[in-house]
């Protein structure tokens, strides 16, 4: 699976943002400074992945003094894959592009190994999507997986 850091710093910035935000979306701002600090992330960074996170509707900017960032929905509202989709970070698990009629093998055939992979990045998704920021801050997310086997096969 392909997933830089933009996606994980992103889950990281927003987990920590819940966790420090009272009263989502109107509690006290959070500067992007103290995450910074908090999750050893670079400030610079974290101005940039907070840009797109804004554009996607997940962040509300307050500005001047004692300003910083809000959740714009609650942390149960808010799901991960909400999060890596904002900062334009893919879910890709094979080496094809999406859409092209270019195969995994650089020639027009796919690989045999195709579709496992292809509906790896599926599940990955659903899982993502079945996880809220409420989950992560709470620690809720280990056993998640068998949850949804149990579900799936009921």
């Amino acid at each position: 699976m392909k997933l830089s850091t933009r996606g994980r710093y992103a889950v990281m910035a927003m987990a920590d943002l819940a966790k420090h935000v009272e009263d989502p979306p109107n509690g006290d701002p959070v500067r992007l400074c103290e995450i910074a600090e908090r999750q050893e992330i670079s400030l610079s960074y974290l101005e940039q992945l907070f840009v797109k996170l804004r554009r996607g509707g997940l962040v509300l900017a307050a500005r001047g003094p004692g300003g910083g960032y809000r959740l714009a929905r609650s942390p149960s509202e808010t799901r991960i894959a909400d999060i890596i989709f904002a900062v334009d970070e893919p879910i890709k698990v094979t080496r094809c592009n999406s859409g092209s009629p270019k195969g995994c093998l650089g020639r027009t055939g796919r690989c045999i190994t195709h579709d496992l992979w292809d509906e790896l990045g599926r599940q990955i998704e659903l899982f993502l999507e079945s996880v809220t920021l409420a989950d992560v801050v709470e620690r809720r997310v280990l056993g998640r997986a068998r949850a949804v086997e149990v579900s799936v096969a009921a």
